[in-house]
């Protein structure tokens, strides 16, 4: 049994659920953490699934690090690029999600998985389109 396969064998269908704590940046954090559970998961399942997964790790940890880095943008317009640009990382990963889950490489325990993306993806839309009411005002 190979390491991964091991730390794997333990988890429970509950466990795929996420926490889904009120600050955005804790369930992007907490979205990254599930997306690299998914890709241990998927180098399980054999050397398309192992393919597929690099892009999901890159996609599902890079909308939190591109929302963090938000904070330091140097003017309004670009903190408001930056959370574009997680958005558009969490719609990637949300269509790769999707894809491998149709592939069945994930199984039906995973969808909690996919339903946060789309959650997180409906959430970011909302604060993007909020700020640019106010970038557009000033």
């Amino acid at each position: 049994m190979t390491v991964v396969r091991a730390l794997l064998s333990g988890m429970e269908p509950s466990d795929w659920v996420p926490r889904k704590p009120y600050d955005l940046r804790e369930r992007l954090f907490d979205f990254g953490l599930l997306t690299i559970r998914i890709v241990q998961f998927l180098h399980t399942q054999g050397p398309v699934a192992v393919a597929l997964s690099a892009q999901i790790l890159k996609c599902g940890t890079s909308a939190g690090a591109n929302y963090e880095e938000a904070d330091d943008g140097s003017s309004d317009r670009d903190k408001l690029a930056k959370k574009k640009i997680s958005l558009r990382e969490m719609k990637e990963c949300r269509f790769r999600l999707r894809l491998v889950r149709s592939a069945g490489f994930l199984k039906a325990a995973h969808d909690p998985v996919i339903q946060e993306s789309e959650e997180l993806v409906r959430i970011l839309a909302t604060v993007i389109r909020n700020e640019e009411r106010v970038v557009r005002s000033e």
